[in-house]
């Protein structure tokens, strides 16, 4: 027991002996690679602004039942923070001063307004967000849903000037907006290139999260071209942000603005370690033609489109899952004028790939209206070259074809793939706009596993298009059990190819 006691003693004085050591050697090299954000700070922040909404309420109205202290833009927030997930913007308490007297005349200084009357309905802050200046001349970029619905926007500069804003134009498809204020030799912020953004490298927000103007939070690039189902592909960071931070520059470590900080994934409300930004060179080209014209001009085709899953490409004889398949054509659109068609899977467009679905709507929006391109399809394990030319969105539009509702169907013996057919009268093909293909009228094994249902339309088995409904079970008498086959289905207004494997055809 002694010799024991005495072991453990030594043992234990020489690990307290090399205590004092280890923080020193731990700190000593991480601590040099880390970086200084100083003096990115101090020369960006100048740049950096806060802007806050308001409405006009009717001076009848009250504020309901709601709490002591508690404004309609506080229950805003509370909805939004308990009730999905929010758009990063927070409303700040009301300031003095902002009943009709808050700011100058269009682009004036603070101060108060001569030429606002006495009378005029008083305002309530609706919201709060960020901003940057883009030209010394005033031109300031944030989100669009900073200042939708806003009656007056109010931007405050670092030196604390506050100035009431002129809406230049929004952009509600990237959630881009730009206003103006009437300044001059204002700080600038120098723009980067988001194309040469690296995963992995610092970067540094700056904005009002919750109002607290002029804060600062850095992280790295998570991921890029992070694809949330909007128009534009993100750059994800794990920079802290949060409500407010809405329309506030992404720094990289040069000092250069490479996004707008737009959105976070939460289900609380508040950062949850996931932000995203656009990226500045989208937000630019938007932002040029806003300043110029208040509107942004894009392309379109007139087509809607799906992704090409692994599946599809398989059966469709694809090298790789990529492009975007095309489920319905606008009559009368350029798509349909250049013979694009249901079931086409577009792999290029203006000689450049389309790697997913979502490539093509930001390749064809890019384009002027009226510029004479080509896009590539696959159809029938062949690549076409078709000339179209672009025609510009007016609004979004699905191609819709006017259908009638079917006859009664007639039942017919399952197939392989456990589907029961009946042939489309001429009429009824006509009113669809298609020209071959059979109707469901019965699924069971393979098709009902993989969703097909009565009513829906066969327009082609692999790379044979179907013609009728005795046609349509030879074809499918002869498939092989051990590959997978594509059925091109129409349901409703859109078209696209259904992966499934046949069973040993019943006799």
């Amino acid at each position: 027991m002694t010799t024991f006691s005495v072991r453990k003693f030594l043992a234990a004085a020489v690990v307290a002996a090399c205590l004092p050591l280890v923080p020193h050697m731990a700190s000593a090299a991480p601590a040099a690679n880390l970086p200084d954000f100083t003096d990115l700070v101090d020369k960006v922040g100048p740049a950096v602004v806060n802007i806050r909404t308001t409405t006009h309420v009717s001076n009848g109205s009250s504020r309901g039942g709601l709490p002591p202290g508690m404004d309609d833009g506080d229950m805003s927030e509370f909805f939004r923070r308990f009730f999905g997930i929010p758009l990063p913007q927070s409303p700040q308490s009301p300031r003095g001063g902002d009943n009709g007297g808050g700011g100058g005349g269009n682009g004036g200084g603070s101060g108060g307004s001569a030429d606002t009357p006495d009378n005029t309905e008083p305002e309530q802050n609706s919201g709060v967000g960020s901003g940057f200046i883009m030209s010394a001349d005033g031109y300031v970029m944030t989100n669009a849903h900073v200042v939708d619905d806003a009656d007056t926007i109010y931007v405050t500069l670092t030196d604390k000037r506050e100035f009431k804003a002129k809406l230049i134009g929004v952009d509600d498809r990237t959630d881009v907006a730009v206003v103006k204020i009437n300044a001059s030799n204002l700080p600038t912020i120098t723009i980067g290139d988001s194309n040469k953004v690296r995963v992995g490298e610092w970067v540094v927000a700056i904005g009002s999260p919750f109002g607290l103007e002029n804060t600062v939070t850095a992280g790295i690039v998570s991921a890029k071209g992070r694809d949330t189902g909007d128009y534009l592909p993100f750059i994800q960071t794990d920079v802290a942000v949060n409500p407010g931070n809405s329309g506030g520059p992404l720094i990289n470590m040069q000092g250069e603005v490479i996004g707008i900080n737009s959105q976070i994934y939460s289900r609380t409300g508040g950062f949850m370690g996931i932000s995203f930004a656009i990226p500045i060179d989208e937000a630019m080209r938007v932002a040029d033609q806003l300043k110029s014209s208040g509107k942004v001009v894009r392309g379109r085709i007139a087509v809607a489109i799906g992704e090409v899953t692994k599946d599809v490409a398989d059966s469709l004889g694809l090298p790789k899952a990529q492009g975007a398949l095309v489920s319905s054509v606008e009559p009368g659109g350029p798509a349909d004028k250049a013979g694009v068609q249901p079931g086409d899977i577009i792999l290029k467009f203006n000689g450049h790939p389309v790697e997913t679905a979502t490539d093509l709507p930001r390749m064809v929006g890019d384009t002027k209206p009226g510029t004479k391109t080509s896009i590539t399809v696959w159809r029938k394990g062949q690549t076409h070259e078709l000339p179209i030319t672009i025609t510009e969105m007016q609004s979004d539009k699905v191609a819709k074809a006017d259908q009638k509702k079917p006859p009664a169907p007639k039942q017919r013996a399952t197939n392989a793939l456990g589907i029961a057919v009946s042939d489309i009268p001429a009429d009824q093909q006509k009113a669809l706009k298609i020209q071959n293909g059979v109707q469901i009228d019965a699924v069971d094994g393979p098709a009902a596993r993989v969703g097909l249902q009565k009513g829906d339309i066969i327009l082609r088995v692999g790379d044979t298009d179907v013609t009728s409904a005795k046609q349509f079970d030879e074809v499918t008498s002869h498939l092989d059990s051990q590959k997978m086959v594509a059925l091109l289905v129409r349901r409703g207004d859109n078209t696209q190819f259904v992966p499934i494997r046949p069973r040993t055809a019943q006799k």
